[in-house]
């Protein structure tokens, strides 16, 4: 038994291996920064300034949307150039700009100046997409729902340890200090994916390079790509609806009494543990019983788990339906990258990724507009009923789209 476990430990890697390896790491890294200041953002514009609550749900909301608006926006210029020089130069990009720009949000004095900052990051996203896209084109098809899957463990698990170790931070430094770790945290980032990815990328000729029309009409299947895609924003819309109310809503449970920043983290925290264990595993069935499959009971799980959510009474119960919120994330997301991955030619993969990051970043800009307007006119416990109707339609949505679809 040790040796059959020491033999696969230490057999040699192919190329891809050795590149899932490294972004699994990068990927780990990158989550870890993007999630340590998330789960106290709402409390930390309540420092910006005297708001009431309806101007905090609604500054929330905004500081939280910019960062995908403007990822929705430059992320297909950023595809068509990953594309042509390749997916690893858009990984360093996004590494190094985002260090400083997430830096500098440690030094703001007004909630405008969070906002402008949150902006210009959305120019620097992409770090995870492009890892995604790196893998998707050199992994054989036959593997990549394995390949995907364990990558998104990355994420979950940077996700998952980065609203806890943000909690703490805040809740003995400050707020401030969270900002300037995230930073640096993003720089080794940066240095890891200079030194350690490696891509056998021929660059595209730029007269032989497909504009994004011939892509859909090259595709074999477009209703799926396409379903995909508005899939991805469902998704995300509903998922993000409720990330501004988070801590407030934690706040509220604990009556304003105890470490609300340490619980948020927690609360933020917990999905992750169950999509950690559960992606790699929902990836491996869906290459075996199909993808689309898996995307659908994920779904369907995640409108059951929604729903109670509205009507906890205290943080306990609210975690405990958080973690299991994370197994439908766990077959979700990873399943709509999977069946992109496995119905797009290898010169587009670039510029289908992108366009799925802007699929997920207008999600990510709607979601959270939509949670804080309507936590604004009703109550915190509405955008839970709101958010498993949206995943609902979102069901009925990729039944039609993977009709006849055995991947």
């Amino acid at each position: 038994m040790l040796e059959k476990i020491k033999h696969k430990m230490l057999r040699p890697r192919q190329k891809w291996e050795k590149n899932l390896i490294v972004l699994w790491f990068g990927t780990f890294m990158a989550g870890i920064a993007f999630s340590l200041v998330m789960p106290f953002l709402s409390l930390y514009i309540d420092t910006l300034g005297n708001f009431s609550t309806r101007q905090l749900n609604i500054y929330s909301g905004f500081t939280y949307s910019a960062t995908f608006l403007v990822t929705a926006i430059v992320s297909p210029f950023w595809g068509r150039l990953a594309d042509r020089k390749g997916r690893k130069l858009m990984i360093l990009r996004a590494s190094l700009g985002m260090a400083f720009v997430i830096g500098l949000m440690g030094f703001v004095t007004n909630v405008y100046q969070l906002i402008f900052l949150r902006l210009i990051q959305g120019v620097f996203s992409g770090y995870v997409s492009n890892a995604n896209a790196l893998v998707a084109t050199e992994t054989p098809k036959e593997k990549s729902g394995r390949a995907l899957g364990f990558l998104t463990t990355g994420t979950v698990s940077g996700t998952l340890f980065g609203p806890f170790v943000g909690g703490v931070i805040a809740a003995v430094f400050g707020y401030r200090l969270t900002f300037l770790i995230t930073g640096v945290i993003l720089i080794l980032v940066f240095l890891l994916s200079a030194f350690f990815v490696h891509e056998d990328y021929v660059p595209a000729n730029t007269e032989n390079l497909k504009n994004s029309r011939e892509i859909f009409h090259s595709l074999k299947s477009t209703r799926l790509i396409m379903g995909m895609l508005i899939a991805t924003f469902l998704i995300q819309l509903g998922n993000f609806s409720i990330s501004p109310i988070i801590s407030l809503y934690v706040r509220e449970l604990m009556h304003n009494v105890g470490p609300i920043t340490i619980a948020s983290g927690i609360v933020a925290s917990i999905p992750g543990i169950a999509t950690l264990l559960a992606a790699p595993r929902f990836g491996t069935l869906g290459d075996r019983i199909g993808t689309a499959r898996i995307l659908k009971l994920g779904m369907l799980f995640a409108v059951i788990v929604f729903i109670p959510m509205a009507f906890v009474g205290n943080v306990w119960q609210f975690g405990i339906l958080r973690f299991l919120i994370g197994i439908s994330n766990a077959a979700m997301l990873p399943a709509v990258q999977t069946l992109l991955a496995k119905n797009t030619p290898a010169y587009a993969t670039g510029r289908i990724f992108s366009y799925n990051q802007s699929f997920q970043a207008l999600g990510n800009v709607a979601g959270p507009l939509i949670g804080s307007s309507i936590s604004g006119m009703w109550n915190y416990n509405s955008v839970f009923i709101s958010t498993a109707l949206i995943i609902f339609l979102g069901f009925f949505w990729v039944s039609f789209s993977t009709k006849k679809t055995a991947s």
